[in-house]
């Protein structure tokens, strides 16, 4: 079992490596200057709009500072934002109407109603944004979460990715920031998912439906492949709504991309280990396709990124060196994709975070386990409301 656990862990270590190298940045497109982005997108139609949809649930304390980076975005003057308090319980609207400050490319609505039957509130809200952006001439639809923070070039150059790259979405994944050692143990197991299993090259060219990698916190489409495939209303109820519009969009034959949004996009997604239980146990049990992906997903786990160090601890001879190695590719490919995520210079934190990978496995697995218990027992919640 060392021998097999080395295997995968090094095969990871060789991916999140080569990703390392391969993985694109937002900085690599540089906006349009003086000229707009849209003309540039699509030279021989009028230039339209960009739109910004922000929805937002029980965000008082992070939507007034997102509003902020937008209104001071740069290069994208025909930009627009849309935001939809999803029926919160405090001070979300107010917060946003105070934040917007009369600015008048801000539409904020609040929406009291209950989702509809079958749909969960974020998609019920992007559907709604998106339908008032398009009906007000928008050419590239750019959605946040109400937890990202940007840099005053992340809409410009999400358009600009849009354009160089010819796709239909550019998913834009934002760092990970963690603070306590909970989400340290989680968070960064987000990025070192796909590094360390999908080569982003090839998953960037491909319209396989099976390699699309996306992260709903920030995802820019251009009119024509939202539109094509279905928009949010085909991803309803879906808890994977990011990727499963990604791949709904490859269906339609238009290509996805994925980019490095360090030094221009990040979020604190949890905050205390019950948002982090109560957030991936909304949707982490159904994300691997049924109860048999569910199993395959945790051995694997297990297989990869435990057994080698206890062996590597307990074991002997032959299986002790196996357990070394297998436990440092792990750290290996934690280190990869932590610099893909970051940049910069590795601190002793995060140096600590990656050598502590057998701990982000073993809690992964709890998560996946409570998970599931809770999607078979239809009883996750999140923000106050039932998830169904």
């Amino acid at each position: 079992m060392a021998v097999a656990g080395a295997a995968l862990s090094g095969a990871g270590a060789a991916l999140a490596l080569l990703n390392v190298r391969t993985t694109p940045e937002l900085r690599d497109f540089a906006p349009a200057r003086n000229v707009d982005t849209l003309r540039l997108l699509r030279p021989h139609e009028p230039a339209g709009t960009i739109a910004v949809c922000v929805p937002a649930r029980n965000e008082e304390r992070t939507l007034p500072l997102l509003i902020e980076d937008l209104r001071a975005q740069r290069d994208v003057p025909g930009m627009r934002v849309f935001i939809v308090d999803d029926g919160s319980t405090d001070e979300t609207f107010d917060a946003a109407i105070a934040a917007a400050s009369g600015d008048t490319r801000f539409s904020v609505r609040r929406s009291e109603r209950e989702p509809p039957p079958g749909w969960l509130g974020k998609q019920a809200a992007c559907s709604a944004m998106s339908t008032e952006a398009l009906n007000a001439g928008a050419q590239i639809l750019i959605f946040i979460d109400a937890d990202v923070r940007v840099g005053p070039d992340a809409v410009s150059r999400a358009a600009a990715a849009l354009r160089s790259t010819g796709a239909g979405l550019v998913s834009v994944w934002p760092s990970q920031n963690a603070v306590t050692w909970a989400e340290r143990l989680i968070q960064p197991l987000l990025a070192w998912s796909w590094m360390s299993t999908m080569p982003i090259a090839v998953s960037n060219r491909s319209l396989r439906p099976s390699t699309a990698v996306a992260c709903g916190q920030f995802l820019a489409f251009t009119r024509d492949a939202y539109l094509s495939a279905g928009g949010h209303s085909k991803v309803a109820a879906s808890l994977t709504e990011d990727l499963d519009i990604a791949r709904n969009l490859r269906r339609s034959r238009f290509r996805t991309v994925l980019v490095s949004g360090r030094a221009h996009a990040r979020c604190r997604m949890y905050t205390s280990r019950r948002e982090l239980a109560a957030g991936y146990g909304r949707w982490l049990g159904t994300a691997f396709g049924g109860t048999g992906g569910t199993i395959v997903v945790a051995a694997l786990a297990v297989l990869a990124y435990l057994v080698p160090p206890v062996v590597a601890l307990v074991g002997h001879g032959r299986a002790r060196r196996f357990g070394f190695i297998g436990y440092l590719a792990a750290v290996t490919s934690r280190l990869a994709s932590s610099h893909t995520e970051h940049g910069g210079r590795l601190g002793a934190a995060r140096v600590a975070e990656c050598c502590l990978h057998p701990f982000s496995a073993l809690a992964f697995v709890a998560l996946l386990a409570h998970s599931t218990r809770q999607s078979r027992r239809r009883s996750a919640h999140w923000k106050g409301r039932p998830v169904r």
